[in-house]
């Protein structure tokens, strides 16, 4: 059976903790391939400044370029209206046939899953994958009680703790401090050449 791992996100920028993050749930959890899915409209963004598509899917081909279990879906870009993770799950159900479908959160989008559209539903037809974050609390306490049945769908991954985010990415790039070893070289390249995150 197919293990597809599948990573959301805005990838404004993509950084070295998505590939990190990736990378050890391949690994840990025998996944065939992780699928990194840029949100078109993430509804829990709204209102937030985002760059434009093209830069962001931009960003995860060069990120992920060289990995063969890597792959990049656009059809949430594609796609008009907000992106929801439980549409995406369930557009991969109905395709890829006899397929384990795994979610891959950080801790902090797995502590807000009861907000999201669905969450029951995404429970049923993916397992999550969740990476503690530095500063987080572990305490799931108050996720298990909004959705009954989480504890046999949830598995924490072993991963380094790495506080690197795109929000710090953006900042720094705006301030004209450095991004190396924070972004992949290729990352970094693109987000000169572009002038991304100059404003």
């Amino acid at each position: 059976m197919v293990r597809l791992g599948v990573l959301g996100g805005t990838f404004d920028s993509l950084h070295l903790g998505h590939l990190i993050l990736a990378e050890q749930a391949r690994e840990q959890l025998l996944l065939t391939r992780v699928l990194f899915v840029p949100a078109g409209q993430p509804w829990r963004k709204a209102g937030w400044s985002l760059s434009p598509a093209e830069d962001r899917l931009a960003m995860v081909r060069l990120g992920i370029r060289g990995h063969a279990a890597f792959d990049l879906a656009t059809w949430e870009i594609e796609r008009p209206g907000p992106s929801y993770t439980a549409d995406t799950l369930e557009w991969l159900h109905k395709q890829e046939g006899d397929t384990e479908l795994f979610c891959i959160l950080g801790q902090d989008a797995f502590l807000d899953l009861p907000n999201w559209r669905w969450p029951q539903r995404i429970l049923e037809i993916a397992r999550l994958a969740v990476a503690r974050r530095l500063g987080e609390s572990s305490d799931q306490t108050q996720v298990e009680a909004a959705l009954p049945g989480l504890e046999g769908r949830l598995i924490w991954l072993d991963m380094p703790l790495i506080e690197i985010s795109a929000s710090a990415i953006r900042e720094r790039v705006r301030r004209g401090l450095s991004i190396r070893y924070m972004v992949p070289d290729a990352v970094e390249e693109y987000i000169r050449e572009h002038g991304l995150y100059r404003k």
